[in-house]
């Protein structure tokens, strides 16, 4: 017997697979249980929740309030802070600018700007500073309120201003005299560094605010509205803010010694950083009686022009200034002092007098100059030390107000 060939062999048939179909009941019942799973979750972690979070104790109906007990007496610090407040707040007052808005049957106003005043005297009137007021010469229709201590309203004209310095003085019309409380006046010469001050004003609209520190530097220069450099400030650290500026500086027996007026901010806000300045009393003294006296108020002067200080510095003058020329009947040319000497063409011949020192206290530049004119008083007697031909020389002038 041979084998059979391959080719005789039978083949096995594949069969395919039968595919069922999936009965829908299957999945109407995994949907069910999947909810069912779902609901039982939730509600377990409510149970768990419930266990976890404190649950509130139960009420108690016989429950009562706290026995409190006294704050007790202040200490000396306290004690001087709470008397300088309550003896000047009456002569504190809010410097509102408003705007008069008319109507068909009645006018209305818009509060535009706020800051802070004191009582000067029993005329009713009011020191504050230029820049609160400036609104009413800038725009039309702008007033004046004065908030008294007591919250009454009155308003005011303006008597008259000093923009170099940032005072101003407005009238309360129609207020009795006896609702006045003037501010007394103490002397700023003698002031010290870390003395303690105290200011009251109106920061952000919130009337009769205390704050306190204490003087961290005496003689700064600040900036007037005008530019104009304002000599002699006060450098403190009591807390002063916007609606502050007129308020004022008072020592520890509640005294005027300054006239609050601005701040050093940050450029990227303008919050209080602890660097609060005042204009001196004596400053303010000099100048509000003579807004009063409806006289312009004087600015003490030597009779100089001065030289470019670039070209001085270039010119190999490391220091000083120079004076360029000399006024005539001033100071400087009573004194004998001289500017620039020019040939009869007209141009430069010699250099003229350079100021080194004013009453001992050195003049480095233009800034130094102005900055000790600035605090002198008309009719004052200086010193002034110079170079003339390479010799310092000293000469001897008498301030004028101009």
């Amino acid at each position: 017997m041979t084998d059979a060939d391959d080719n005789d062999r039978p083949r096995s048939r594949r069969r395919e697979p039968v595919r069922r179909k999936t009965s829908p009941a299957i999945y109407v019942a995994a949907g069910l249980l999947a909810v069912a799973f779902a609901i039982g979750g939730v509600w377990l972690g409510s149970k768990l929740v419930d266990v976890i979070r404190p649950q509130p104790a139960a009420a108690n109906p016989d429950a009562a309030p706290k026995e409190t007990v006294s704050n007790g007496p202040l200490d000396a610090e306290e004690t001087e802070a709470n008397r300088v407040f309550e003896d000047d707040k009456a002569s504190v007052v809010n410097v509102d600018t408003v705007l008069l808005q008319r109507g068909s049957f009645q006018g209305s106003e818009q509060q535009t700007g706020t800051g802070s005043g004191f009582v000067w005297d029993t005329d009713g009137r009011i020191v504050t500073n230029y820049h609160v007021i400036e609104e009413v010469y800038k725009r039309r229709n702008v007033a004046i309120r004065i908030v008294m201590a007591d919250r009454q309203v009155y308003d005011a004209r303006v008597v008259g201003t000093a923009a170099d310095y940032d005072l101003a003085v407005v009238q309360i019309l129609n207020v009795p005299k006896d609702r006045l409380k003037p501010i007394q006046v103490a002397t700023s010469s003698d002031l010290k560094v870390g003395q303690k001050v105290y200011a009251i004003g109106n920061p952000f609209g919130l009337s009769l605010t205390l704050t306190t520190g204490i003087i961290s530097n005496l003689d700064r220069s600040i900036e007037a509205p005008t530019g104009a450099p304002i000599p002699g400030a006060i450098q403190h650290t009591a807390q002063i803010n916007p609606g502050n500026s007129g308020g004022p500086l008072l020592n520890r027996t509640g005294k005027l010694v300054g006239v609050n007026t601005s701040i050093a901010t940050p450029q990227s806000g303008g919050g209080n950083v602890g660097i609060g300045f005042s204009i001196p009393s004596d400053t303010v003294n000099q100048v509000v009686t003579a807004i009063i006296r409806q006289e312009r108020p004087k600015k003490p002067d030597l009779g100089v022009r001065l030289y470019d200080e670039k070209r001085l510095r270039a010119s190999g003058y490391d220091k000083g200034v120079m004076i360029s020329e000399v006024i005539p009947g001033g100071p400087a040319d009573l004194a004998k002092l001289r500017g620039l000497r020019r040939a009869g063409n007209g141009a430069q011949a010699g250099p003229g007098d350079l100021i080194l020192a004013i009453n001992g206290e050195e003049v480095g530049g233009i800034a130094d100059f102005q900055r000790i004119v600035a605090k002198l008083k008309p009719d004052q007697t200086v010193r002034v030390r110079f170079l003339r031909d390479e010799t310092e020389r000293e000469a001897t002038l008498t301030v004028r107000g101009v």
